[in-house]
């Protein structure tokens, strides 16, 4: 069930750990009010970090497009997957550590920001490193899945299935990742979202006693938020859509829903749900004996999404079955 909060979100939490794309941005055009929402935070003394599964790129180029879109933000402000990979491998190995990584700038800048040496594929090394880079060779990914599989300790930036492009949906690193672990029947330990690291790496970089974490994502940014046990914010500008919403597990469920990051600056209601029926600021979400979900009413657009998010997981809940939308559609 969704948690209530009686003062605004921005109120309650200090820090605020944004996902990026679907979140502040889109491609390259910030997600409508974003900016707003997120100066506004800022006023009511919430620290920002930005948090991003994308290894390719070094925290300061983040920091750039974020200020080409009207978010003010340093690169001491962004976390990547790269940093949370690199501080796995410090830890585990120490510091001059000879790391054999396959990536991109953001992956190798992270390592040697770290104090760890980056090596190529061939030669000595403690351990490897992977994350995204679309100019790797095959033949480094052949030699570094053989030496993987003879051994070699292996982190993996991310596991993302697919990336945005400008194309459309492509494949991402964890597609690499799935071949080099069937390969060579072993499995990385992985820096981002949804494991621990990145969110870990965050808290510890810039602070916050009361953190909370906010995507658009159910599989990386509300599980990686509940896998290090923090409250997490779902804001319904990306990916998750309402088929995914309704089927969400106990394990991908957040402690709030919004329509977008303006929902920082505002409480969030206590949600009441009976036999399958939620009333919620106007809206009344009833799931029926046959597992129909309707939707009437009017009000705003989060409290329709709490409204079916509540009744639909009642339902999955109780009967073990998801719910049909029907003619449910989301307000705009």
């Amino acid at each position: 069930m969704l948690t209530s909060c009686p003062r605004p979100l921005s109120a309650t939490y200090d820090l605020a750990m944004l996902d990026l794309d679907g979140v502040v941005y889109i491609g390259g055009h910030a997600v409508p009010g974003a900016p707003e929402a997120i100066a506004d935070a800022r006023s009511a003394g919430m620290h920002v970090a930005f948090v991003t599964n994308n290894a390719a790129r070094p925290p300061r180029a983040v920091a750039a497009h974020l200020a080409e879109l009207g978010v003010a933000a340093a690169a001491d402000d962004v976390v990547t997957s790269a940093q949370a990979a690199a501080a796995v491998l410090r830890d585990r190995f120490g510091t001059g550590a000879r790391i054999a990584a396959l990536g991109a700038v953001g992956l190798f800048e992270a390592l040697e920001a770290a104090g760890l040496e980056v090596v190529g594929v061939d030669e000595s090394a403690d351990a490897a490193v992977t994350g995204y880079g679309p100019d790797v060779p095959w033949r480094d990914i052949m030699r570094l899945a053989t030496r993987i599989r003879d051994g070699l300790p292996w982190v993996a930036s991310n596991t993302d299935s697919s990336i945005p492009t400008p194309y459309g949906e492509a494949p991402g690193h964890g597609v690499l990742v799935d071949m080099i672990s069937r390969f060579a029947s072993t499995t990385p330990t992985v820096g981002g979202k949804p494991s621990p690291p990145l969110l870990e790496e965050t808290i510890r970089r810039v602070g916050g006693s009361r953190p909370l974490m906010v995507g658009d994502r159910l599989d990386t940014d509300i599980a990686g938020g509940l896998a290090v046990g923090v409250d997490t914010l779902l804001v319904m500008t990306g990916v998750t859509g309402l088929c995914e919403l309704v089927e969400a597990p106990r394990s991908m469920r957040p402690s709030y829903i919004a329509a977008d990051l303006g929902g920082l600056a505002e409480p969030q209601p206590e949600i009441v749900v009976t036999d399958g029926r939620c009333r919620l600021g106007g809206w009344d979400a009833t799931v029926a004996f046959d597992g129909i979900l309707a939707v009437t009413g009017q009000g705003s657009v989060g409290d329709w999404w709490r409204a079916v998010a509540a009744a639909a997981w009642w339902w999955l809940d109780t009967t073990g079955t998801t719910v049909q939308p029907g003619q449910a559609s989301p307000p705009r």
